[in-house]
């Protein structure tokens, strides 16, 4: 039923059911109860047959009834056991892997996320792990309830009539290579399924990330024809895996029926001939109906099982990903700030070519180093190596002397704190996007909006610092999303500041209260600075000009303008604009 690859994706699944084994056996033992009864109805048919028929007992006609009573209630009981049981085993499941899904995904480096979309990670946070919990609970006690209803009634055939239950089981090989091929098919289909799931969760999280420009251009069309086609790619491939539904029962019960045919056949006349009784008969055939029926059934619980196991290895795959690295040993409680590329190299893993060649620079503890040039001439590669968001190819880069790699990583972060022109803000309040998850008090929140110029607008609001910003900050302006950023790197208090862009798309009016609250956040603060609008960094310490990852000038802001190169020829075109 299973290849060596599924098998052990199936038996990783079920590793997490380990934790909940008692819950879980309870629920087999559910399920054992229901195939019990489903057995003893063939024995029911022989007492009702003999004892009616044969001998025209009087006690059948209370006992019978008494006895069928109890049998749906056996097997009602069982059925509630197996289902509570399972539902809560499956629940804990799927909580658990959505649980170290995300764990991983906050531990994968910045690397993996620029070569897989965040819709195919959502898809397999969601809609897999659905199916896993599925495929580990739901889809094992109907396997161990339906086959112990097939082990039992073919027992129960050999019992009553070895001859015919040999015949019987004659169809069992053409049965089985039939259900081997209807896996076959299901795995691959619901891979297909899977893909396009999270193709669907791409193009919807893209358009609602952008209801403003989609309007604007009038790109609802546009947007509803490229969710069409996903829409209905998925449509075709769970077609696909229906059609495969549904003619996978008709034809094996078709298999089955022939069998069944010939043996009904055989049956009747060993009852007309007098070679066994009327009960006998009828226990015979209900226990026969007993295996078409859980058969059945098995044959469809392959869909959910083989979609769970291809769900279980897209997770897994996703599960095995290596995290980022813990860094060293070196733990810094406030290191001073002093920054060192020496002879730095590095490329992006994806077809970017080399980004950064031979680069050498130094900035002393507290100095304000100001990085400019065109698009793409390698400014923000620069700072994302200092954080450790990407792994230099060359060189080192030192931090206080020490190269970054022998920080702890998390050390390392704690002394970064980053503003950039992308402000990401949470559905929450002020306050808790400020705080961003830091142990702090109400009073150094305030102080650090404050100091970022927030309380100028928050105080105008009805709840304060406890209104809440709507998704993605989309309640507040650019300028009130950009002083929250500020208040929450105020806050983090780290020695090393990151300014990605921090006022390249804001108003004139915005600048200059950024622009105060930034001078308050690089106090005493070393601070590496990319800015397009050049006269933002005029008041650096030094400013280097890089072109195709090279820095191509340095020196101040008199300096490179005495200098007249490339940053005396860009402030020219700025300003004459």
């Amino acid at each position: 039923m299973l290849n060596s690859s599924a098998w052990q994706t199936y038996r990783r699944l079920l590793g997490y059911v380990r934790p909940h084994r008692q819950m879980f056996l309870l629920g087999v033992f559910g399920a054992v109860l229901f195939a019990a009864s489903m057995v003893s109805f063939a024995k029911f048919a022989q007492a009702f047959g003999d004892g009616t028929f044969e001998q025209r007992d009087p006690g059948t006609i209370v006992g019978l009834p008494l006895a069928l009573i109890g049998l749906f209630a056996l097997r009602g009981l069982g059925d509630f056991i197996q289902t509570y049981c399972m539902g809560h085993v499956g629940r804990h499941v799927v909580k658990r892997l959505r649980t170290q899904i995300f764990e991983r995904m906050m531990q994968l480096p910045i690397g993996y996320y620029d070569r897989n979309s965040s819709s195919l990670l959502l898809s397999r946070l969601t809609y897999n792990t659905e199916q896993v919990g599925q495929a580990a609970t739901d889809s094992v006690v109907v396997t161990v309830r339906e086959s112990l209803t097939i082990v039992g009634s073919i027992a129960l055939l050999f019992y009553l009539n070895a001859r015919l239950a040999l015949i019987a089981m004659t169809m069992g090989p053409l049965v089985a290579w039939l259900v081997t091929i209807i896996n076959r098919r299901f795995r691959r289909y619901s891979r297909r399924i899977q893909d396009s799931m999270g193709d669907i969760t791409r193009v919807a999280k893209e358009t609602l990330d952008a209801p403003r420009i989609v309007k604007v251009y009038n790109a609802q069309g546009y947007q509803n024809a490229q969710f069409e086609a996903v829409n209905e790619h998925n449509r075709r491939s769970y077609m696909r895996l229906v059609l495969t539904k549904g003619l996978s029962n008709p034809v094996v019960q078709l298999v089955m029926a022939f069998g069944s045919a010939v043996v009904l056949s055989i049956a009747i006349a060993d009852v007309v001939h007098r070679r066994s009784t009327m009960g006998q008969l009828l226990a015979f055939l209900v226990a026969l109906v007993n295996i078409s029926q859980p058969l059945r059934s098995l044959v469809g619980v392959a869909g959910p099982l083989q979609q769970g196991i291809a769900a279980g290895q897209s997770i897994f795959d996703l599960l095995d990903e290596p995290a980022e690295p813990k860094g060293g040993a070196l733990v810094a409680q406030r290191v001073r700030g002093e920054i060192e590329f020496d002879h730095v190299s590095f490329s992006y893993p994806v077809g970017k070519g080399v980004t950064l060649h031979d680069l050498s620079l130094r900035v002393g503890a507290g100095q304000v180093l100001a990085i400019v040039g065109r698009t793409g001439s390698g400014k923000s590669t620069v700072v994302n190596l200092l954080p450790r968001f990407y792994d230099i190819s060359g060189g080192s880069l030192r931090v206080d002397g020490h190269d970054v790699r022998e920080y702890e990583l998390t050390n390392l972060r704690e002394q970064v704190a980053l503003v950039s022109q992308e402000v990401v803000l949470f559905n929450d309040t002020i306050r808790s996007n400020i705080a961003f998850g830091r142990d702090t008090s109400p009073e150094q929140i305030e102080e650090a909006a404050r100091a970022a110029h927030v309380m100028e607008f928050a105080q105008a609001l009805p709840a304060g610092l406890d209104t809440v910003v709507g998704d993605r900050g989309v309640l507040l302006s650019g300028g009130q999303r950009q002083r929250i950023s500020i208040a929450r790197a105020l806050l983090k208090n780290a020695p090393i500041l990151i300014l990605d862009e921090a006022t390249s798309a804001l108003d004139t009016e915005s600048e200059r209260i950024i622009q105060a609250a930034l001078e308050e956040l690089m106090h005493n603060r070393t601070t590496l600075v990319i800015a397009h609008r050049l006269s933002t960094v005029e008041k650096a310490d030094r400013i280097v000009v890089m072109e195709a990852g090279r820095i191509v000038e340095s020196g101040t802001h008199a300096e490179l303008l005495a200098h007249n190169g490339q940053y005396a020829s860009l402030h020219r075109m700025q300003f004459a604009a």
